[in-house]
């Protein structure tokens, strides 16, 4: 039996894909370790049941969970978000010999920080095991999203600790063509050690859920619908601003549901009490992944946003799956990858990055398209997250690039 050690800051009952990988992991016969953190992702509280003292050894799904210590995030200001970055790593180190080797791969799922790969390097290196980084925040890039770091000797240190972290990696896993031209140009490595494997969709995002009650508290209105963190890579502002422009176009029974939490929340609910948007703008608070398609199932069109960057440009935001999983026509503020992702699948509107005015007339066009037109673009995401983000795809690509020599399937 093939044997992985997992290496993720954030995992269970964090809302993260890598709990749905390490999952498909056990259930196709690989013995899985996974060294994470505690989790208080995003808001920096810890979730109920945890504290910094543990517990510190769990079990998920079949895969055996050992944490380490951090600092939460707690009010998620510029120094407790980097305090929470540092304080993982360092602390995890301490945790390695609690792991119960040998691996036959060692693999990082790098959200932020890049920082989290260091002990699955220290490791890897240390017993000889193949290291791979799968790279969904690109660094320092993603950095700057968070913290606005102008200084430039900082930027400088970050961009080398950076590059360090990914050439120290066996191989790596990009989500795109771009991103992997990127971490190729970066680390000098070659094109069969840098994988493009997209980000997958679990299988119940596909699953349609009907709930009465929301139905009925949400009904009458056209309803536009985001899912997932609110921090400033999002730029929901752009979000907020458009629909309350919709609604002063024409589209005057449109209603956005804001589904998610997150560093951002209060300034986005600030924003909306001075746009006096209450009536257009409603804050559902955070579900779990699971209860994401009650709301995906009432919506009238989904809304998906990124930052004005090239390099978040590199990647296609997780919710792109998840929004084409749900059939329904999707709303793209954002450039590059995830522009081009939905444009390809033909399912939906893409505008550019934190452009109100053009995300609020994509808001119309949508408000006045027909019913049977607005569920042709839902088949048209449907069609295209069977083709390229369906979980089993996502995972064979994933086997076979960590475990190249043989792999594990029932």
């Amino acid at each position: 039996m093939k044997r992985i050690l997992v290496v993720s800051q954030h995992f269970w009952p964090e809302p993260f894909r890598i709990n749905d990988i390490v999952e498909g992991f056990v259930e196709d016969g690989l013995e899985v370790d996974v060294l994470c953190g505690l989790p208080n992702y995003p808001r920096g509280e810890w979730f109920s049941g945890y504290r910094y003292t543990g517990p510190r050894r769990e079990n998920y799904k079949g895969a055996r969970v050992f944490r380490a210590g951090e600092i939460p995030r707690k009010g998620n200001s510029g120094a407790m978000i980097f305090l929470n970055y540092v304080s993982w790593p360092f602390f995890a180190l301490f945790s390695l010999w609690r792991l119960k080797g040998p691996y036959d791969a060692v693999l990082c799922y790098n959200t932020s920080p890049v920082l989290m790969n260091f002990p699955a390097i220290v490791y890897a290196k240390l017993h000889r095991i193949p290291f791979t980084s799968y790279v969904l925040d690109i660094w320092p890039e993603n950095l700057y999203s968070v913290l606005p770091v102008q200084n430039g000797f900082l930027r400088r240190i970050a961009s080398a600790v950076s590059d360090w972290h990914y050439k120290r990696a066996d191989r790596l896993i990009a989500m795109s063509l771009s991103l992997k031209k990127r971490l190729m140009e970066r680390t000098g490595k070659p094109a069969d050690r840098v994988a493009v494997i997209p980000q997958h969709c679990e299988d119940f995002y596909a699953i349609p859920q009907p709930d009465e009650e929301l139905a009925e508290r949400y009904a009458g209105r056209f309803n536009l619908v985001f899912t997932g963190n609110f921090s400033p890579a999002q730029s929901l502002d752009t979000v907020i601003r458009a629909a309350v422009k919709a609604r002063g176009m024409g589209a005057e029974n449109l209603r956005l549901l804001m589904v998610g939490d997150g560093m951002s929340r209060n300034a986005l609910e600030a924003l909306v009490d001075e746009l006096s948007a209450r009536d257009t703008v409603v804050f559902t608070g955070s579900v779990p992944p699971a209860d994401v398609p009650r709301y995906t199932t009432l919506a009238h069109g989904l809304v998906a946003s990124l930052s004005a960057s090239p390099d978040l440009g590199m990647t296609v935001p997780a919710k792109i799956a998840s929004y084409m999983a749900a059939a329904k026509p999707l709303l793209a503020s954002m450039d590059g990858e995830g522009a081009r992702a939905v444009e390809a699948a033909g399912c939906g509107f893409a505008s550019p990055a934190e452009d109100s005015d053009a995300l609020a007339k994509n808001m119309l066009a949508l408000y006045q398209t027909g019913e049977a037109e607005r569920a042709a673009l839902g088949q048209k995401a449907f069609a295209w997250y069977q083709t390229n983000y369906r979980r089993r795809a996502v995972l064979d690509q994933l086997e076979d690039f960590l475990l190249p020599t043989e792999k594990t399937n029932v």
